[in-house]
């Protein structure tokens, strides 16, 4: 995939201004995760609706400052010129292709019918709890996230109901989803 550097906070403002909707890689090159996300998009063969830029932050030291980003690499989707979706760290192109083009439960909202209702049950520290939240927003997914370390009852709950204490687990419509299991949350949400 092709992207353009950017060279400092004012040379993006004016891409900005050319184009308020864009995606940007926050990366750091020498680091063992924005190495592989910044290989990983270059490897990625689709048709963007939207130009990618990208900005090395041991070079360029003011863009992700102006944009609160403490964690690199990240991509983040801007739209009217404002910042939007993320996709933190280095994904697989599968990953990658569902931030860029991201498919919607188009069966459920072409036929007027309500959303399924969606808990994710989570912790601050989880990764994979992190990346199901991730993958569901991508997804244009509206769900409700409970803290199980904040809330005890609700843990004791999830537990009840699964069986396990492991996060992430989800509960779609009823149906129990235990750990990050894509194709069956595919599946329950009509994701293609």
């Amino acid at each position: 995939m092709k992207h353009q550097a950017i060279t400092s906070l004012q040379d993006f403002r004016d891409r900005l201004q050319q184009d308020p909707d864009l995606y940007l890689l926050i990366y750091k090159q020498g680091s063992e995760q924005s190495d592989c996300a910044l290989s990983n998009l270059e490897a990625l063969e689709m048709d963007m609706d939207k130009p990618l830029f990208t900005v090395n932050v041991a070079e360029v030291r003011d863009v992700h400052p102006e944009y609160h980003i403490t964690t690199a690499p990240v991509v983040i989707e801007f739209k009217s010129g404002k910042p939007g979706r993320q996709l933190k760290g280095c994904h697989q192109p599968g990953a990658l292709e569902s931030f860029f083009k991201p498919a919607t439960v188009s069966a459920a909202s072409e036929n007027g019918e309500k959303q399924k209702q969606v808990i994710v049950y989570t912790t601050p520290t989880c990764s994979w709890c992190r990346t199901l939240k991730e993958y569901l927003r991508n997804h244009q997914i509206q769900f409700r996230e409970i803290d199980v370390s904040k809330d005890e009852k609700a843990a004791q709950e999830m537990v009840r109901r699964s069986g396990q204490q492991g996060v992430p687990q989800s509960l779609i419509d009823g149906q129990v989803v235990v750990g990050f299991d894509r194709n069956r949350i595919n599946t329950l949400l009509g994701i293609n």
